[in-house]
């Protein structure tokens, strides 16, 4: 079975730091080679891959400003549709864009859809329906008017995140500092239970960081800037929880996933993909605001930290990814 991995082409693969689908893509592609498979892993130049890595773009257009995204995604999906006979199957990372080719090449393309940036992209979505396969990554971020081959949450090396069996007394916010992510809430919460609170991410929304984050800054709410794999490990393994305060539908939400495999608790708005990933009042707690969020954090004493452990590794590892995708695989095949 010869698959063709398409990785997004924002970052590299894995990132550097921020990244999750191209996170996805590596998991996936280092998981199914560790399963005796041949892959070839189309993204950027300076991916890290123990698969054949095909490149046209030499770096992420978010790494480099010089670069034309929409010349580099044309350059990117096109290398690969233009050598698609040569794969039994293409694995589509990529959003939208691919499924335009689809419909010119005989090899079958499966689709994990990531998320929905807006309303306007379902009718692409919506045209390609019935001869392509849809893979949602959690069973709320489906769309009413497509059809799904399966649900497949998405896999995390477990073996990266080290379990703490006890934390220190910081909340933690990880995640992209946008109002969607509630890093304004976030504060609020640490505030009022009079916890230090550290925040890590990019900041995606510059005006909402100089106003809702910035005058805020001292002693008890620190922001450490966007945090690598070594430094997120810790983070997260050493916070009592992890705040998820998110204001829109989340898709998944891997910073969830991650903390739970640490031993972390997550204490998270309930929106989205949430009531999926966290088991209330196991691992942590779905809350519909700020007072029942400051409230959930008096509460953390209650959770046991080794069952966030193996509730997050059985549900959400790169083995059971990929286990699921192979089969989806032969399905489709």
């Amino acid at each position: 079975m010869k698959i063709a991995v398409l990785a997004p082409i924002a970052w590299r693969t894995p990132p550097r730091h921020y990244g999750p689908w191209e996170q996805m893509a590596s998991n996936l592609t280092e998981g199914l080679i560790a399963s005796g498979l041949d892959v070839t892993l189309f993204a950027t130049g300076d991916s890290i891959t123990e698969a054949r890595l095909d490149a046209v773009v030499p770096k992420g257009y978010e790494e480099d400003k010089t670069v034309d995204a929409k010349v580099a995604e044309c350059m990117h999906i096109s290398n690969l549709m233009e050598r698609a006979a040569e794969f039994d199957l293409i694995h589509n990372h990529y959003d939208f864009l691919p499924l335009s080719y689809s419909g010119l090449i005989e090899t079958p393309v499966l689709t994990t859809i990531h998320g929905f940036s807006s309303e306007k992209i379902i009718p692409v979505y919506q045209k390609y329906n019935s001869s392509n396969h849809y893979v949602s990554i959690s069973n709320s971020d489906r769309h009413p008017a497509l059809d799904y081959l399966a649900t497949v949450y998405n896999g995390l090396r477990t073996s990266e995140f080290n379990f703490n069996t006890s934390a220190e007394d910081y909340l933690l916010f990880f995640g992209r500092i946008h109002p969607d992510k509630g890093t304004a809430e976030a504060i609020e919460i640490a505030i009022k239970t009079n916890k230090k609170l550290i925040i890590a991410g990019i900041v995606q929304d510059a005006g909402y960081f100089r106003e809702k984050v910035e005058p805020f800054l001292g002693e008890q709410i620190i922001f450490a800037g966007s945090a690598g794999p070594q430094q997120r490990n810790e983070l997260l393994g050493k916070a009592a929880a992890l705040l998820h305060p998110i204001n829109f539908e989340e898709p998944f939400g891997l910073s969830v996933a991650e903390a739970m495999l640490c031993g972390t608790p997550v204490i998270a708005f309930n929106k989205g993909s949430m009531p999926e990933l966290i088991k209330p009042g196991e691992t942590g707690f779905l809350v519909k605001g700020v007072d029942e969020a400051v409230a959930a954090v008096e509460a953390l004493h209650s959770i046991d930290r080794l069952a966030c452990r193996n509730w997050a590794s059985a549900k959400f590892s790169q083995e059971k990814m990929v286990q699921d995708y192979i089969e989806l695989y032969r399905r489709v095949l």
